[in-house]
């Protein structure tokens, strides 16, 4: 019986493989791959590897393949003319059978995808991100670019995107402090930076909660109701406190509330219809609508809001505050049960359960202390925009594009993507 190591000859003699990696490079046309996999067709060969890639027109293809020691001269000789017709380089590197079972005993090693964006990359980013990775101990196998090409301009697409994704290889010598020189190195240089484990999880979440006040919208909805009450002030210095987590969310909202007495309700409405729209939100909503996730708005702001919101793009839920209105006036009270960070975390946890999603396929993406519990809650939780203490507690954070960063996350390239608004 022929095993991995050896083959029989027409002679009946058993002959050792020999194992040889091509590396291809040239101007890529149609045709390359299919020609030169073609010959070792011809000659019985095997592929155990391959791989490849095409930068600005320029094809970088490699192919590993078994053969014997009667026919490899032969091989080599018409892929080197084979590739001389084609117009394109070729390498070839015997590799030792000892060399590819170690590479095979490698290949259970842990993954990792590390996802970095920003308005631009530059190579200054990237080594420092690289370097970290080599003295983490860690390989890396692939980097693909998720977005377009940028422009050469800064003025030309004022919020052009950038992302690029590595693959890499093995278990880091200390993976908490490979993240935080991850999030110092990012806060530093002005891009963004994830670091997820690559699990089975990781490649289907299912369903993604959001906060809603300066996450999906660019204002505090209660802030603007006080506004229109005359009170602007001082809600917006009890919910700065409440944000940095000096205070207790449950009394500063209360107190906040308090302060909307006797407002009319028909602002809501008003407000409601100018908010602005956090970048990247209908974009966003369009493709998770399209892929089958389930959403939801989980915020401590008020329902209105967050139904008007729904209506708009699409969201499955909603939970927040519902303000108490009577004889067409706020009353400075709420009805319910306040929604705060610690009640997020469980509607996360119920969404999931009645949606039969596995906990560790959600995603929670908020910007403020009160979302810390769901977004470390969930399987992926996203820091948007975050104060800094939130950003410190999160793994992941977004802070230098629109929202829909988070798709860049999810591993969704701008070519599976259209143009949705």
């Amino acid at each position: 019986m022929e095993t991995a190591n050896d083959k029989t000859n027409v002679q009946g003699i058993k002959e050792d493989p020999e194992l040889i990696l091509i590396n291809i490079s040239g101007a890529d046309r149609p045709g390359v791959t299919a020609a030169l996999t073609a010959i070792l067709a011809q000659y019985d060969a095997m592929v155990l590897d391959i791989g490849q890639a095409d930068i600005h027109h320029t094809l970088s293809l490699g192919i590993l393949f078994r053969t014997t020691s009667s026919v490899s001269g032969e091989i080599m000789k018409d892929l080197l003319f084979k590739a001389y017709d084609l117009q394109v380089k070729i390498r070839f590197t015997p590799i030792s059978i000892a060399e590819y079972e170690n590479w095979v005993s490698r290949q259970g090693k842990n993954r990792w995808i590390i996802t970095m964006l920003g308005r631009r990359l530059t190579a200054r980013q990237i080594a420092l991100v690289s370097e970290i990775v080599a003295e983490q101990g860690l390989n890396i196998d692939a980097i693909q670019r998720l977005t377009g090409r940028p422009p050469l301009t800064d003025d030309a697409t004022p919020l052009a995107k950038a992302c690029i994704e590595f693959s890499v290889r093995g278990t880091p010598a200390d993976r908490d402090e490979m993240q935080g020189r991850f999030i110092k190195i990012a806060a530093e240089e002005g891009f963004d930076i994830s670091l997820q484990e690559d699990t089975m999880y990781r490649r289907c979440r299912r369903l993604i909660c959001f906060d809603m006040d300066s996450t999906l919208i660019q204002t505090e909805c209660i802030d603007q109701l006080a506004e229109k009450a005359g009170v602007g002030d001082k809600v917006r210095e009890i919910t700065e406190r409440a944000m940095r987590g000096e205070i207790d969310f449950r009394e500063s909202f209360t107190e906040r509330v308090a302060l909307l007495k006797g407002l009319d309700a028909s602002v809501m409405q008003e407000v409601a219809e100018n908010l602005p729209i956090t970048e990247g939100v209908g974009r966003m909503m369009e493709v998770l609508k399209r892929t089958g996730y389930k959403t939801a708005i989980l915020s401590g702001g008020f329902t209105f809001f967050g139904d008007y919101l729904k209506r708009k793009f699409g969201f499955d839920y909603v939970y927040a505050n519902e303000l108490e209105i009577e004889n067409g006036k706020l009353t400075g009270r709420f009805v319910g049960e306040v929604v705060d960070g610690r009640r997020k975390a469980e509607l996360l946890k119920l969404i999931a359960q009645v949606e039969n999603v596995n906990i560790a396929q959600t995603i929670a993406v908020g910007d403020g202390a009160n979302d810390l519990p769901m977004l470390s809650a969930a399987g992926l939780g996203i820091a948007f925009h975050a104060k800094p203490k939130v950003k410190e507690s999160a793994r992941q954070s977004i802070s230098t594009i629109g929202i829909d960063g988070v798709l860049y996350f999810l591993g969704f390239k701008d070519s599976y993507i259209s143009d949705a608004r």
